[in-house]
């Protein structure tokens, strides 16, 4: 990784995966868009979310998405390097971890919380995916502004992730309760054991 960032216009760029991950992401939601569109109902509106979870929008969704899309037609993959394939690989996980989320997400039970496929084994699995991404884009194309962008998207739903846990606990109550006792909320951070 070289601190200047490279600029190529090609085929060859970044914007391959993203393109084929938002397209994998994409499709199932919308093979079950009247099912996740009756999902969102009854969403609290902008103005009654904290402004944690505001601000965790906006950076990841007004800032790095656009961002990142941007930058991917102009950065070169390391084709042919190790760095290309791990990720590569790394990427595809990411892809297919969404993909599944999407199916989940599109064909779940409308009156109870999604827990199945890969819900059960991360209460977030489409940050965690996106995120996936971005580290296999960075690899892929030894880019240090897309492990940072990686980096802040993470750490911003972390922040974000609470309010969210918030509407569900009311929406599905215990359910949601016995889920999230069960389910840790990213891959690879082991639940903490509360006390008392």
């Amino acid at each position: 990784m070289s601190l200047v960032p490279e600029f190529e216009l090609g085929l060859w760029n970044a914007w391959t995966i993203t393109v084929l991950f938002y397209v994998a992401t994409l499709t199932p939601l919308q093979i079950g868009k009247k099912k996740a569109n009756q999902r969102g109902k009854g969403e609290p509106a902008w103005s009654e979310v904290s402004k944690t979870h505001r601000i965790a929008i906006l950076i990841t969704h007004a800032v790095i998405l656009p961002f990142t899309i941007g930058y991917s037609i102009f950065l070169p993959l390391k084709l042919g390097t190790e760095w290309f394939y791990v990720g590569l690989l790394i990427s595809i996980l990411g892809t297919v971890m969404e993909f599944m989320a999407g199916v989940s997400f599109a064909t779940a039970p409308l009156d109870k919380p999604i827990t199945t496929g890969v819900y059960s084994i991360s209460r977030n699995p489409i940050y965690f995916g996106v995120f996936l991404m971005y580290i296999g884009i960075s690899i892929a194309c030894a880019s240090w502004v897309f492990l940072l962008c990686a980096v802040v998207w993470l750490v911003s739903w972390h922040f974000g992730v609470p309010e969210e846990e918030r509407i569900l606990l009311e929406k599905y109550g215990s359910a949601y309760r016995e889920y999230m006792n069960r389910t840790p909320r990213w891959i690879g951070i082991p639940k903490s054991e509360k006390k008392g």
